[in-house]
């Protein structure tokens, strides 16, 4: 099999010209069978009756014809061109290979400019700390711009929509036959609009959502008073407006209704969160949990960026609550179970017994009651109990308030719970208000009043999961680091080397925030989270690729300074291969371009695609900017520990030279004082020996000589 591939490499080599010729006129042809052909046929032939396969075959034909043909011409030109500079490349990749040192000004091209660039800033610490200054200071005025200019942050992608949901709440006892006539309004008016292609209209009983549990089927946050939900599906995006101007829209034309409250949302794409803002109240006792509720749904209610708030308090009703006093019951001989009945007469009933009919096997209930004229809560008082004193007033012993109707009562943990919610006004979102912006301020204001010990206050929703998720993602982040880090260390057996290959992760971090500042997008904790954890693995490849390149040039006796530069040289054209080839494939996807070549349709700006743009700006930004860095930074922080020994060997040896001078000039200086303290003696003749003419004379004989 291995031989079988070199074949067929050794082949494409030697037939590259040809293969391109071939490769081009097949893709030009397919193009224009597909793509220009229907075009053209629209445009001219359609009218003069030609067939469309056969214009779809001529098409492809001639253009795979005249683009091979031409593709053929400028490979011939190319490969003449390249064989001229043969030689001139093989010096150049000789001295890049080799054990000798390497002559920058021989190094044409990108790469000679690139090398010299780098022979200025590696060969003393002047230029790594140049370097190293300006790569800080970009790091904090990054940083800083992007705290003044963020344009916040948000759980998950705001997509446009295709399905919407819009509630109809009323209140009051509406029977089946009203709550019917009133949704139809509301469907006569989401008809007129445009831009929708269908919609299911259901009606429901009061009272059928918001409050206790949570209903699976049910969408989240239900108001409690709803009576009708209608399903609107949108037209397909390129023949419509903007969901947001559908909505305003509707919101304007069923605003006239009486007795009815509309609210819209759309269907969430990602994961379901609720309303934009959602605050959980808890507290050991109910009536405090409601006092805390209420205070803040005063203060909702009067932030004019909020629409649609509602929270779990019951729905305004009344239940009478009936005490009967035992003691004096007692006094009167009444039986408890006797002032049951009889109370039973002016409501559902006293039950005598039961009847089982021969067509039916249930039993039926037997029930007495008050004509209908009589049955009403003023009859109570005039009920009189028969008792073994006589007939006896029921209204002695029983005592009828009237309480706030509760239908249902949640409690989470063990403690009552509320859920106060609301939903930011689709205009300012638009102007990029986040919900995160409006979860900080009422956070502050939260925290700014005094509320009782049993009263717990807490955000769930959207910004609960919005932590959540960043927590994962930055626990998951912290493991890849620390994963890379243990395998970086045994291959590399340097902290130092593994410090500069994680330091890439820093950098692609600075790209993000750049990419994002120039692109105005908000920071999605989902989109652009997972785009910063996919970097950490992409960025530490071109440091990986420098820094062990950089070691085998070492290990082969090459110097710290050759072996940055070759190193660099070797693998510039890789690096900004791999990184412009992952960076074009997805700039389409940034763009939110989609290219069908079967269905020979271009998209741009499509439902589907706008959930990836956060996504791949985060990557196409963080790779170029931490590829370019890497390139410059790298080969810094590779001579910088050799640069420092220099600079220090250098003063050592200047130390130490600088020592020895004035060291022989205290020597001098001493014997020259001994000289002028001696005595003076008559000279004697000096005779000269063989040995002083062939050597010089040391210091004690110069002495001797002289006395």
């Amino acid at each position: 099999m291995g031989v079988a591939f070199a074949q067929l490499g050794a082949f494409a080599d030697h037939n590259s010209r040809v293969l391109k010729t071939l490769f081009v006129g097949i893709a030009c042809g397919f193009v224009g069978y597909h793509m220009l052909a229907p075009a053209l046929y629209n445009s001219f032939f359609s009218t003069i009756g030609s067939p469309l396969n056969g214009i779809q075959w001529m098409t492809a034909l001639a253009g795979g014809i005249l683009a091979a043909v031409i593709t053929y011409k400028i490979a011939g030109k190319f490969a003449g061109a390249q064989s001229k500079r043969v030689i001139e490349i093989d010096e150049t990749a000789r001295m890049l290979s080799s054990k000798e040192a390497i002559d920058v000004s021989k190094v044409k091209g990108l790469t000679g400019y690139y090398l010299w660039f780098l022979h200025s800033i590696t060969k003393g610490i002047t230029g790594n700390l140049v370097i190293l200054v300006i790569a800080g200071a970009i790091t904090y005025a990054t940083i800083t711009l992007f705290s003044q200019n963020a344009k916040g942050v948000e759980f998950f992608v705001d997509e446009e929509p295709d399905i919407a949901l819009l509630f109809i709440s009323a209140r009051g006892n509406l029977s089946g036959k009203d709550i019917r006539d009133l949704s139809i309004d509301v469907e006569n008016q989401v008809l007129k609009v445009r831009g929708i292609d269908n919609i299911v209209m259901t009606v429901t009983a009061p009272g059928g959502g918001g409050g206790g549990g949570v209903d699976p089927s049910q969408p989240q946050d239900l108001p409690a008073d709803v009576v009708g939900s209608i399903t609107i599906e949108l037209a397909n995006y390129s023949d419509r407006r903007r969901a947001v101007e559908i909505f305003a829209e509707i919101r304007e034309r069923t605003a006239n209704i009486p007795g009815i409250k509309i609210e819209l949302r759309k269907l969430e794409g990602g994961p379901p969160t609720g309303k934009d803002v959602r605050l959980e109240v808890k507290s050991t006792n109910y009536e405090d949990m409601v006092a805390a509720i209420t205070r803040v749904r005063e203060k909702l209610d009067t932030m004019n960026d909020l629409q649609e708030v509602e929270d779990d308090r019951p729905l305004p009703g009344i239940d009478w609550q009936l005490t009967v006093d035992r003691e004096e019951a007692g006094r009167y001989n009444a039986s408890i179970p006797t002032v049951g009945a009889m109370i039973q007469l002016i409501t559902n009933g006293t039950l005598i017994g039961t009847s089982n009919p021969d067509d039916s096997d249930d039993s039926i209930d037997i029930r007495v009651r008050l004509p209908e004229e009589q049955r009403a809560l003023d009859r109570l008082s005039e009920l009189r109990l028969r008792t073994a004193n006589g007939q006896v007033p029921i209204s002695n012993f029983i005592k009828m308030e009237a309480k706030q109707k509760v239908t249902s009562i949640k409690r989470r943990d063990g403690l009552y719970a509320m859920d106060i919610k609301a939903n930011l006004l689709a205009s300012l979102k638009a102007e990029g208000l986040t919900p995160d912006d409006k979860v900080k301020e009422i956070q502050t204001w939260i925290d700014e009043q005094e509320w009782k010990e049993n009263i717990f206050l807490k955000f769930r929703g959207a910004d609960e999961e919005q932590k959540e998720s960043g927590e994962f993602l930055a626990k998951a982040g912290a493991a890849a680091l620390f994963l890379m880090f243990i395998i970086l260390v045994t291959q590399y057996n340097s902290f130092y080397q593994t410090f500069l290959t994680l330091s890439t992760v820093i950098l692609a971090v600075i790209g993000v925030l750049i990419g994002m500042m120039l692109t105005g997008q908000k920071f999605s904790i989902i989109m652009t989270g997972t785009g910063v954890i996919a970097l950490a693995g992409i960025v530490v490849n071109n440091a990986i690729v420098l820094i062990d390149t950089y070691n085998r040039l070492r290990e082969e006796g090459a110097s710290v300074h050759d072996a940055v530069l070759k190193t660099s040289a070797q693998r510039m054209r890789p690096i900004m291969l791999t990184t412009v080839t992952t960076i074009m494939g997805l700039v389409p996807m940034a763009l939110s371009i989609n290219l069908n070549f079967f269905a020979q349709t271009i998209t741009v700006g499509s439902i589907t695609a706008i959930w990836w743009v956060q996504l791949s700006t985060a990557i196409i930004s963080g790779l170029a900017f931490s590829t370019l860095l890497t390139l410059i930074l790298i080969p810094v922080m590779l001579t910088l520990p050799t640069n420092i020994v220099n600079l220090f060997s250098r003063k050592r040896v200047a130390v130490s030279q600088t020592e020895e001078i004035a060291v022989e000039d205290d020597e001098a200086a001493i014997a020259a004082s001994n000289v002028t303290q001696m005595p003076k003696k008559k000279k004697a003749p000096i005779k000269k020996s063989a040995r002083s003419k062939t050597s010089k004379s040391s210091p004690d004989e110069m002495l001797e000589a002289a006395e």
